[in-house]
């Protein structure tokens, strides 16, 4: 090694490489240095950056060419710059040995959860740069994850989510019979690691066996210059049993459990990841019988008992429509006072009010019997006047004249 040479230049986070930040948080970390001979400096600067970028092709023929169009789109969530030390013009001689540096970043309070796709990405860094006199600058860099908060326990991310949908299998111009299915599962929010009980109904009327399927479905959309570019893939999914001519099947809650995915995107506008719970009807001959429910995957997983604004009643209505449950039995009376209170208890603490240096007062205008109750008592209970005709307060004859330049 050259002397002057710099034997390592490492950037380090607090949290090592498995931590993940979120939004508000700040980002701390240092810069380690080591020089393997006296070492002239003229800077040292950190820089923390994050963006989401999409960017695909397309191509299309005009005539005998072949024409690419290119789309391509960014959005900035984060940069910060720190000077660790600042370019003074003058030169920084650094000893031989290890040196610290450390940083911290406040990040801003709204961010986009880490994603990589086919087409696009959200991706955060930061950089360490060492600037030297007639030397190339050297640099170090180190990815970091951010995992936006998602709260599911929210009201509407806890309404029950049901639709439903018919069709009529055709083959050859000829009607064969009608196929009904609905869905329905108990809130649309999860996280992953759960399980969600689907709650299905189908209906064959048709002269062959149908098969039921349920999948969750991650769809990634990618947009730039007002263009599309979307990407599904099934994450988990479940098959149930064919279902005869003539018959019907019911999924009293079919267990679909969620791996582990990415939180939905939705507050990105470059990309979105969104998720679906897909029931669909398989019908020999004839194109098959799709209902979707909408899913959002979050992070922070449901409270023990639920959110205080959930709805209770909408959850034991969701119960009784699929039979799984009966309405709560009416709540015991509270106990007597009797019950609770022993005989003594009470002598006890009436013997202490009398024994007390300052009796309670007794102010007799008070009672029940008294003029301030009698007043209230006056206009409580007397009936409404009768009803005329005639107006009893008419208005006076006497009419203000109208001036003509008001």
């Amino acid at each position: 090694m050259r002397p002057g040479g710099v034997r390592s230049f490492v950037l380090e986070l607090a949290r090592g490489p498995g931590g993940a930040y979120r939004g508000g948080e700040r980002l701390c970390g240092r810069v380690l240095l080591e020089a393997a001979a006296p070492l002239r400096v003229r800077a040292l600067e950190v820089a923390a950056r994050g963006w989401a970028a999409t960017h695909w092709l397309e191509g299309r023929s005009v005539g005998i060419n072949a024409v690419s169009s290119d789309y391509a789109a960014a959005e900035t969530y984060l940069r910060r710059r720190q000077l660790l030390l600042r370019d003074t013009g003058e030169i920084t001689t650094l000893p031989p040995g290890r040196h610290e540096f450390p940083f911290s970043f406040q990040l801003p309070p709204t961010l986009v959860t880490s994603f990589e796709g086919k087409h696009g990405s959200v991706r955060y860094c930061i950089k360490a740069t060492l600037h030297r006199p007639w030397v190339p600058a050297r640099r170090t860099r180190k990815v970091f994850t951010v995992i936006e908060p998602v709260d599911i326990n929210t009201p509407a991310l806890l309404a029950p989510q049901a639709g439903a949908r018919e069709k009529i299998a055709r083959s050859w111009y000829s009607n064969r019979g009608l196929v009904s299915l609905s869905a329905k599962i108990d809130r649309k929010g999860y996280t992953p690691g759960e399980v969600i009980p689907v709650f299905a109904e189908i209906d064959n009327g048709t002269t062959r066996p149908v098969l039921p399927r349920a999948a969750v479905v991650q769809t990634q959309t990618f947009m730039a210059r007002g263009a599309r570019k979307q990407k599904r893939a099934v994450v988990a999914s479940l098959s149930g049993e064919p279902v005869g001519p003539g018959r019907r099947a019911l999924w009293q809650g079919r267990a679909l459990r969620i791996p582990p995915v990415g939180p939905s995107i939705l507050h990105c506008r470059v990309l979105h990841v969104d998720y679906a719970l897909k029931v669909c009807v398989d019908i020999p001959g004839s194109s098959k019988l799709l209902l979707e429910l909408p899913l959002v995957i979050g992070t922070i997983p449901l409270h023990p008992f639920g959110s205080r604004s959930s709805s209770v009643g909408s959850h034991a209505s969701f119960l009784l429509d699929w039979g799984l449950g009966v309405l709560p039995e009416r709540p015991e009376a509270p106990p007597e006072y009797s019950e609770v209170v022993a005989d003594d208890e009470v002598a006890a603490a009436a013997a202490a009010v009398e024994q007390s240096p300052f009796p309670l007062l007794q102010n007799p205008n008070m009672s029940p019997e008294g003029p301030f109750f009698a007043y209230i008592q006056e206009f409580r209970y007397r009936p409404p006047p009768l009803y005329s005709e005639e107006d009893p307060n008419p208005p006076s004859e006497v009419v203000r004249p109208r001036c003509m330049t008001c």
